[in-house]
């Protein structure tokens, strides 16, 4: 089988160190390819970060190397017979890390001591500003692989861990499971909201003005979702209010966020470049998938993570 890496996955690592995962197994030839249409027709599939309006007609099978697909036009793949599979599943420890990371750093105050060394400036805290993850509550909206990622974490540390996802069953490592249509009583009382729910029409601005009034003062939002999943405007107005606590986001309405953004300026606001999930492992978590997927297809299987 003869697959294209797509150049847009430079965004992510370098292509041949992907070319060279895929090349190390029998059967399959893997070529880097720019963003070149007649390059593409030769090749079986794409790896791809990007989606490209002629791999409709080009391809057979594109994987995409992120766990959403929300850029890609499963409709029209369907009509077209186009398998499309994705990378979820791998980013659980990656994502839950990133998240511990932002739960600890509002905890002990660490964001805040980082932005005062950049200003030369000693600056002790407030006697009861600093806290503890331990006996803390956080909700995690969506318990996917990496919903389930950030409360197995979040359990290490002591937290208590509600969760919400679309049926309310119960899931081992989650104290109480709420379905959607419990998510305001799920976000009371929580410290921290995690959203780790895939970009769909039934979670576009699934967080908007009534859900940040559901959330308490004292809480922080976490967004390693979409960006759209949030109401943006409505969250920065929920900040300059002191409605929340404060919010660590990873993901925006448009990235890169843009320079004149008042979220740049929020010393409550951890802002990190859609990048919890970034490993230096990652190219070859996607060789696994990919090379999986290409046994799956010769044994006339159903696909690993297939979309369409």
């Amino acid at each position: 089988m003869k697959l294209g890496i797509h150049e847009s996955v430079e965004a992510v690592f370098p292509p041949a160190e992907l070319r060279t995962a895929l090349d190390d197994a029998d059967g399959v030839e893997a070529e880097l390819i720019g963003d070149d249409p007649i390059a593409l027709g030769a090749c079986d599939g794409v790896v791809t970060f990007a989606y490209r309006e002629y791999f409709l007609d080009a391809v057979e099978w594109v994987h995409s190397i992120q766990a959403g697909v929300d850029r890609f036009p499963q409709a029209e793949f369907e009509a077209e017979g186009i398998t499309l599979t994705n990378s979820t599943g791998i980013h659980g420890e990656s994502v839950g890390e990133t998240v511990l990371g932002y739960m600890t750093a509002f905890a002990r105050n660490l964001h805040a001591y980082r932005s005062a060394q950049e200003r030369s400036e000693w600056a002790d805290p407030e006697w009861d500003r600093p806290f503890t993850l331990d006996g803390e509550s956080v909700c995690v909206v969506g318990l996917g692989t990496i919903g389930q990622g950030v409360a197995e974490r979040a359990t290490w540390m002591g937290m208590d861990v509600r969760g919400v996802r679309r049926t309310p069953d119960p899931v081992p490592i989650v104290d109480e499971v709420y379905g959607h249509e419990g998510l305001h009583t799920a976000l009371m009382d929580a410290r921290f909201v995690v959203l780790a729910v895939p970009l769909t029409p039934s979670t576009r601005r699934m967080i908007g003005p009534a859900e940040l009034a559901a959330m308490d003062d004292d809480a922080y939002l976490i967004n390693v979702a979409r960006g759209g999943v949030v109401v943006q405007d409505a969250l920065v107005s929920a900040l300059e209010d002191d409605q929340l606590a404060g919010a660590a986001l990873d993901v925006f309405q448009e990235e890169p966020l843009p320079e004149e953004s008042p979220l740049w300026e929020m010393d409550e606001v951890i802002v990190t470049p859609h990048s919890a999930a970034r490993t230096r492992d990652y190219f070859r978590d996607i060789a696994d998938i990919v090379l999986d997927n290409v046994e799956r297809q010769a044994d006339g299987l159903t696909l690993r993570n297939q979309i369409v």
